[in-house]
């Protein structure tokens, strides 16, 4: 397929939208004209016409509620949410882009908007955590909505947001009879972008806050919880599981042994540094993490990944701190702790799913590897150009873990 964005970061960041066409969170053609409004313009331009979009799909959200159309409303305040949500991932990093916060409030309004308009009607949730209580959402099977069912936990990444999750995941959840809990934990949504709370590795901490909330509501069914991650969540949904025992079932999309081990195959392939060098990031040479850095710094795409996404999700200013904070994130002596049946996906063309084979080989749990392919049109990072066939296939498995009446 060829590029819509003229610019690398462009395309990886505005074509997220596409898995969201069979959820009705775009269509194709908006997401085009987006494209050609933003032409060979730098950050600011494609920031500003994804906003430019979301303003307008959202007028005419309150247009159509003015007029009594309610559910033209509530799709055109939800799709506003995903334009909003495409325009300011370009501006990451510390100190905080006002641009950012601009909108993202206005994707969290249109959001909320938009679910305030579902029936029933979905509200904002606050799920306790220390000083700091994370926002949340609570999505229910469409047709069961008052009816106990089995309920998936969704857990985010490194940068995506409640909206994207809601679209990727949650919209084909509830379609299938499940209820879904989303959540931003600390480094994710308004957990960084709002209060500057940073990621942490003990998300054993963070699923057990979610998990003592979802018990409490009283339309879930607390025996039949899973705990699903897409990117970075691939990692922190089962680091979460390892110490949490009320999950029942557990995905892994994909399957993320653990953020440094990607550092150093580059390292070692790149630098020709030898691999016994590496065996801790935070104790490299100054001199190889000053060569490191200007390489980092030189490469736009890179210089996002690390220094601005990186450093500021791990409330860090300098490679050697980023690299050491990486260091903690594995599933290394926690993999063998998950109990419950997992699902490790891995998607051929994603070199964040390298380690998937590894990590699946370590579990000791009833497990499910399972691949897609440039084939089927779901090659890449969380199978995004075909995720209705991502979530299919997951669901299916999902019913035959709980059983009769799950879906």
């Amino acid at each position: 397929m060829s590029m819509l964005f003229r610019n690398e970061l462009h395309e990886d960041f505005g074509s997220w939208p596409i898995a969201y066409i069979p959820y009705g969170g775009a269509d194709f053609g908006e997401i085009r004209a987006v494209a050609e409004a933003v032409g060979d313009g730098d950050h600011s331009a494609f920031y500003e016409a994804w906003v430019s979009a979301g303003d307008r799909l959202k007028g005419e959200a309150e247009a159509a509620l003015s007029g009594g159309h309610k559910v033209s409303a509530r799709e055109l305040y939800l799709r506003a949410s995903v334009f909003y949500a495409a325009a300011y991932h370009p501006l990451y990093g510390a100190p905080v882009d006002p641009r950012l916060l601009s909108a993202f409030r206005k994707q969290t309004d249109a959001l909320e908007m938009g679910l305030a308009l579902s029936a029933p009607t979905i509200e904002p949730l606050s799920i306790p955590l220390a000083e700091t209580p994370m926002p949340g959402y609570f999505i229910p099977a469409q047709g069961l909505e008052h009816e106990m069912r089995p309920l998936i936990i969704f857990n985010n990444g490194y940068d995506g947001t409640i909206t994207d999750t809601y679209f990727a995941c949650a919209v084909a959840a509830s379609r299938r009879g499940y209820h879904s809990l989303l959540f931003d934990g600390p480094g994710q949504g308004a957990m960084l972008y709002e209060h500057g709370i940073p990621l942490r590795p003990d998300w054993d901490v963070i699923i057990r806050a979610v998990v003592d909330f979802a018990v409490n509501y009283p339309l879930v069914d607390p025996d039949r919880i899973a705990l699903s991650g897409w990117s970075l969540g691939g990692f922190l949904a089962p680091r979460g599981a390892a110490g949490e025992p009320r999950i029942a079932a557990l995905i892994a999309d994909p399957g993320t042994w653990s953020i440094a081990d990607g550092f150093r195959k580059v390292i070692v392939q790149k630098f020709g540094v030898p691999a016994e060098a590496t065996a801790d990031l935070g104790a490299l040479d100054q001199t190889l993490l000053d060569t490191m850095d200007a390489f980092i710094h030189s490469n736009p795409v890179l210089n996002w990944k690390v220094v601005q996404r990186g450093f500021w999700v791990h409330g860090v200013d300098n490679l050697r701190a980023f690299l050491a904070s990486a260091e903690l994130f594995t599933m290394r002596g926690h993999a063998e702790r998950i109990q419950c049946p997992t699902l490790i996906t891995q998607a051929e063309n994603d070199g964040l799913a390298a380690d998937a084979g590894l990590f699946f080989d370590t579990l000791r749990c009833p497990k499910t590897l399972m691949r897609f392919t440039a084939e089927e049109g779901a090659d890449g990072h969380c199978e995004m150009k075909n995720r209705s066939l991502l979530n299919r296939r997951v669901l299916d498995w999902l019913d035959t873990q709980f059983g009769p009446g799950s879906s």
